[in-house]
């Protein structure tokens, strides 16, 4: 289980670990990291499938993401005695993203290219120091693979067994996963790559999902909830219809789900108490869609190792909202959750749902100068942490 998620230098999270639990809930008023806690998950996942240098630059480079504050923020600018203020940098522009669980540690520093290695792409960062290490947290004897700068070193027991190089663009999680000696690695980025994300369910008139499309069992809901129909129709077909039927009928009063089958496409309606017929997708309204696509992503039959819901309420009825937090804690009993939002009242029902049932960790965002903070959390009650060296 991922039990730490360290982030520094990214957007407004200048220096920030935070805690997991078997089912996470982060708050936090709007503008206060909640979205940057995730793009920082999101891009963790990206170094898995070796897709981290380009993320970033899709996303205008270092200097777009990186934190605008002051690279020191004093006791005296914090007690409003001074003005917030740039000081001269004393070391190099950073981003480091990290994780960590009871087996493994995996962390990544990023920093600017110099002027030779930008040349046509000069919106890639470079890679300056990558670490694995066994256990929770990084320290000389539990450290597997060390990387600063290009070198890069792999222990073998008790000693470093094998050095080589790495182009500052390329990671320890894509150039090693083929080394005899570095299966760590390859476990790595295998978990890593396999957390899933949902955050851009489309419910608009145009969206794929209220079409029918292609009927292929379907384990896993796309990330934009287009395969919707086939995804529901596998989970009755593993045998959880029961779960489908009652996540439905709680939340519509009785209605069920069905399916059109139209030669090889497969189409998804609502039958409800009282219609004549059932109601297909393009009828239904943005939320009854959204939520029909959460149940197909906590339902699934191939639960993931992590699981990450941004802001899963929007567009929902306050009265969907019971059933969507029994959904999330049913799900948090198969794989580990993480529901980033800003509901107050569906953080209290999942509270209340995960009470007895699973281990929930909440966290409360707040911004202070600028910079996101967890709340409550002082200087040494943040779960420990090491950073390797560049």
């Amino acid at each position: 289980m991922i039990e730490t998620l360290a982030v520094e230098g990214y957007r407004s999270l200048r220096d920030v670990v935070v805690p997991l639990g078997r089912l996470t809930v982060v708050t936090g008023a709007n503008g206060t990291g909640k979205s940057s806690l995730y793009r920082a998950m999101r891009l963790l996942a990206d170094a898995g499938s070796g897709d981290l240098i380009a993320s970033l630059a899709r996303s205008g480079g270092l200097d777009s993401v990186r934190w605008a504050g002051p690279e020191v923020v004093s006791r005296a600018m914090r007690a409003g005695e001074v003005p917030v203020q740039g000081t001269v940098r004393s070391g190099p522009v950073r981003l480091r993203l990290g994780v960590s669980g009871d087996s493994f540690g995996y962390a990544v520093d990023l920093g600017l290219p110099t002027h030779s290695e930008s040349g046509r792409f000069p919106l890639d960062p470079r890679i300056k120091a990558e670490a694995v290490w066994s256990g929770s947290v990084l320290r000389p004897a539990t450290s597997l693979v060390e990387r600063a700068g290009a070198a890069v070193r792999i222990r073998d027991g008790r000693t470093w067994a094998q050095t080589r190089t790495i182009a500052g663009s390329d990671s320890i999680l894509t150039e090693l996963a083929g080394s005899d000696q570095a299966h760590e690695v390859r476990e790595v980025r295998e978990r890593l790559r396999g957390w899933r994300f949902y955050d851009h369910l489309r419910t608009d008139p145009e969206a794929p999902a209220r079409e029918a499309r292609l009927a292929t069992r379907t384990p896993v809901l796309a990330h934009d909830g287009a395969d919707v129909a086939a995804a529901l129709a596998t989970i009755e077909e593993i045998g959880r219809e029961d779960l489908l039927a009652d996540a439905v009928a709680a939340a519509f009063d009785g209605s069920r789900v069905e399916f059109v089958e139209d030669g090889p496409r497969l189409g998804l309606a609502l039958r409800q108490a009282g219609m004549l017929r059932p109601l297909a997708a393009a009828e239904l309204s943005d939320g009854t869609v959204r939520y029909l696509m959460l149940v197909a992503a906590l339902l699934t039959p191939r639960p993931p190792e992590l699981l990450v819901l941004n802001e899963p309420e929007t567009s929902l009825h306050p009265d969907l909202l019971p059933s969507l937090a029994q959904l999330v804690v049913a799900a948090a009993e198969e794989a580990q959750v993480v529901l980033l939002t800003h509901a107050a009242h569906l953080v209290d029902l999942v509270g209340r749902a995960a009470a007895g049932a699973v281990d929930l960790a909440r966290v409360e965002l707040a911004k202070d100068l600028g910079e996101t903070v967890v709340v409550g959390q002082g200087r040494l009650e943040a779960p420990p942490w090491q950073w390797p060296k560049r």
